[in-house]
């Protein structure tokens, strides 16, 4: 039953993350960076401050939750649902990492140097936003594998 449900929980807040990511990319960042102009706007990022509104109560302690016990089912499944989840947890670590290792960092390092025309600040906000789309890829990866993993867990228990 706890396996059941933590797949489930991986799977919906995957996709929770990747739409919240397609949005947040789409529709968010552009107030906060505003590449023709080359310009940094470090007081809108600061406004809406999505990291601490929103992504710490979705993927920072709850996804990483998840897929650190994710992993752990990974090990004790065999055949076809170890593949599948295996390939989910695998991208959700890769996603974490980036995540803590350069997003967080580096947004908070923007955050810090507050509105900029400075070409290094302007380009490492560029850069984070486009590095961003990898990091959406990687969790779309991590989504699908989930729910094929989710599809064969239910297919082998009905069996």
């Amino acid at each position: 039953m706890v396996k059941k449900t933590v797949l489930w929980l991986f799977a919906i807040v995957l996709g929770i993350t990747f739409g919240a990511g397609i949005y947040e990319a789409r529709i968010v960042v552009p107030d906060w960076i505003q590449s023709s102009e080359m310009y940094w706007n470090a007081e809108a990022a600061n406004h809406s401050n999505t990291g601490i509104r929103f992504w710490v109560f979705v993927t920072s302690i709850p996804l990483t939750i998840l897929t650190v016990v994710s992993i752990i089912y990974t090990f004790k499944s065999k055949g076809e649902l170890k593949k599948w989840l295996g390939l989910a947890t695998g991208a959700a670590l890769i996603d974490r990492i980036m995540t803590f290792g350069y997003f967080v960092p580096t947004m908070i390092s923007l955050m810090e140097y507050g509105n900029s025309q400075e070409k290094e600040i302007v380009d490492s906000a560029i850069f984070w936003s486009n590095f961003n789309y990898v990091r959406i890829a990687v969790v779309f990866l991590a989504w699908l594998a989930a729910m094929k993993a989710f599809s064969v867990y239910y297919r082998n228990s009905t069996n």
